[in-house]
């Protein structure tokens, strides 16, 4: 585990992966996260492992791990006067309030900014929201597929037309992680800010931001020919560089090509083919010439990458001195030996024992990858939170008593 965040302390009142991966992203690297989680059902993320919807079959909940990795966590009524009286007092003992809660809602449970600060003066006030804080939607909620991706122009973007439906997202918790990622930086700016000032900020950040954000230069280029940004109906070219597009192998899978430089690479990659006879063939022979006649140069790729497997170029291409990937699914990423030398890939066990693998935080520090550890059981840290608040032992029972506690 990173330590460039030890000492700073954060209060999540957040569910489901976008805000909570932001404070997963803090406690990989040395924050301690105080997770505040519904006290009957625990965080709504926890539920999706009863529904059907995920295959808990192995024994763990990997989306919940990826967003509550190496928080403490307690279950706690928000909606009880002195639920909220507990959460006044946790408050006080942290760096940073971070919340995924709806603005009327805050206001109702009288967890706004104005609240917890009157409790922290110094806290820094963070929230996540779907489409912001303002404006006539600031009160609606939303996920990473409706915000992040379609809302953005994301998915209208990447979905070629004339197919009768949008692409949907990767994967599950796409926009989730990118957005927990942004807030994270947000967060990293806030303490610094407040370390040279003084001054504590209030960070919003959407899951729209995020999108549109991600999609920035399309958006601006658009904005300079009036057109939406639309994919062609495929092919394997570019536009002008045969060395930029999509080519398929023997085995149908893809390999992908991104030489910007293309005529500067073009001899390099003939003889990788082995068509050096295409050096100084009259169509290719220049830059202009090779521009000019991108079409023929493509489908003369096309035809000779066709006639290997993805394994066979994939090897072949390690020498290969232009810009290239092989276009692999979500198993192959993790056996990828790139991947495993840079430690992206790290390691967990449950609190049952059974060892399990997720994707680190994408930020290194010193060189070194950032360990994890695994997200709480429901309430685990209850009792120990509290008595780090100043709640002794008689008025927990109270508080248990009372339902206001797991």
């Amino acid at each position: 585990m990173s330590d460039v965040m030890k000492g700073v302390r954060v209060l999540e009142v957040a569910e489901h992966m976008f805000v909570p991966a932001a404070s997963a992203i803090l406690s990989d690297w040395g924050a301690d996260v105080i997770k505040v989680e519904h006290h009957l059902r625990g965080d709504a993320m926890r539920g999706l492992g009863s529904t059907g919807v995920l295959d808990l079959s192995k024994g763990v909940h990997v989306l919940n791990e990826h967003s509550n990795r190496g928080k403490r966590s307690i279950g706690l009524d928000l909606g009880s006067e002195e639920g909220v009286q507990v959460l006044y007092q946790l408050a006080k003992t942290c760096d940073v309030f971070l919340t995924n809660k709806l603005p009327e809602v805050l206001e109702k449970l009288n967890i706004d900014v104005e609240d917890i600060r009157k409790h922290n003066p110094n806290i820094i006030y963070v929230r996540g929201t779907a489409s912001g804080p303002r404006g006539p939607d600031g009160n609606r909620g939303g996920y990473d597929m409706t915000s992040f991706w379609c809302r953005s122009g994301c998915a209208y973007s990447v979905s070629p037309p004339g197919m009768g439906f949008v692409l949907p997202q990767p994967g599950p918790g796409f926009g989730d992680s990118i957005g927990g990622m942004t807030i994270a930086g947000g967060i990293s700016a806030a303490l610094f800010k407040r370390e040279r000032t003084g001054e504590p900020s209030v960070v919003d950040v959407s899951l729209l931001a995020a999108g549109v954000w991600s999609l920035g230069p399309t958006i601006a280029l658009s904005g300079q020919t009036g057109k939406p940004w639309s994919l062609g109906g495929g092919g394997g070219s570019g536009s002008s560089n045969p060395l930029t597009g999509i080519y398929q192998t023997s085995d149908e899978r893809f390999i992908s090509l991104v030489m910007l430089q293309g005529f500067h690479y073009w001899p390099d990659f003939c003889q990788h083919i082995d068509r050096a006879d295409l050096i100084e063939d009259e169509r290719f022979n220049s830059v202009e010439k090779l521009a000019t006649n991108t079409g023929a140069a493509g489908d003369i790729i096309r035809e000779e990458i066709a006639k290997h497997t993805l394994a066979q170029w994939t090897e072949k291409f390690q020498t290969l001195k232009g810009q290239w990937a092989p276009v692999q699914n979500s198993v192959e990423v993790a056996d990828d030996p790139q991947v495993r030398a840079n430690g992206y890939i790290t390691s967990a066990s449950t609190s049952e024992g059974i060892n399990f693998e997720m994707v680190s935080t994408p930020v290194q520090f010193d060189q070194n990858p950032s360990s994890t550890a695994r997200a709480p059981e429901f309430n685990e840290h209850c009792d120990e939170i509290l008595l780090e608040a100043g709640i002794d032992a008689k008025k927990m029972i109270e508080l248990k008593v009372a339902g206001v506690i797991a």
